[in-house]
């Protein structure tokens, strides 16, 4: 049974959403504050966190960007539910780490059909991923374990940015369109911009350091792996 942690400070949305992952099978924890939230991600496991931005103590922004510092959480899929729905706001969420993006008010169906995508991809490639390990010099992608590591230091990647990596890994050489990659790593359900892919590219590179270097612009086109480490 698939867990699901609803960091939302409002009861009716909080209700809303716990009867609704319910009825679709999953484990529900709900926590009304950033912190509780945070105390209960470091307490059990989850496999998707459903994420409010504007929380009574630190926001979900604050939240976002504690997981993703932490590599027991790094993994985890988020899904930022907000009533922010600036560009500027989807930009910068997707580039603290966020997965998804849903604005309120959202319709129901169309956040359980995200969910289920989330959990499904996540689900599956925690049981089957592919066993191709990649090393590059010191830079080693490791697909089993859904891990990245730069020498002996752990590189704390969110899963859609691992994905994008671990595929442009896969080819390397071979240049790829922003949409083209958002078909392959994304869930075909996702509201996005053409800036989607260069938030997770910048926010890529930053994290590996040296490495990042391997993730390579194609001027016109998009991204591609170097060749050459």
């Amino acid at each position: 049974m698939p867990r699901v942690l609803v960091i939302e400070d409002e009861p009716d949305l909080q209700e809303l959403m716990r009867f609704n992952l319910v009825k679709e099978g999953h484990q529900v924890t709900v926590a009304a504050t950033g912190s509780d939230g945070l105390h209960e991600l470091r307490r059990q496991p989850f496999d998707l966190v459903l994420l409010d931005l504007m929380l009574p103590d630190r926001d979900g922004l604050e939240v976002c960007r504690i997981m993703r510092a932490d590599e027991s959480l790094s993994a985890v899929p988020i899904i930022m539910v907000t009533a922010k729905s600036e560009e500027s706001d989807v930009v910068l969420g997707l580039g603290l780490g966020a997965d998804d993006y849903v604005t309120k008010p959202f319709r129901v169906k169309e956040l359980m059909a995200r969910i289920r995508v989330r959990l499904a991809r996540h689900l599956d490639e925690s049981r089957d991923a592919e066993r191709r390990r990649i090393v590059v010099d010191k830079l080693v992608i490791d697909p089993v374990r859904h891990r990245v590591m730069s020498g002996e230091e752990a590189v704390p990647l969110t899963l859609t940015e691992f994905k994008l990596l671990h595929f442009l890994a896969c080819h390397p050489g071979v240049a790829y369109g922003r949409y083209d990659l958002l078909d392959r790593i994304g869930d075909g359900e996702s509201v996005v911009t053409d800036r989607t892919i260069d938030v997770h590219v910048r926010n890529l590179r930053a994290k590996m350091g040296d490495y990042g270097r391997l993730v390579e612009t194609v001027r016109g086109v998009g991204y591609r792996f170097s060749e050459l480490a």
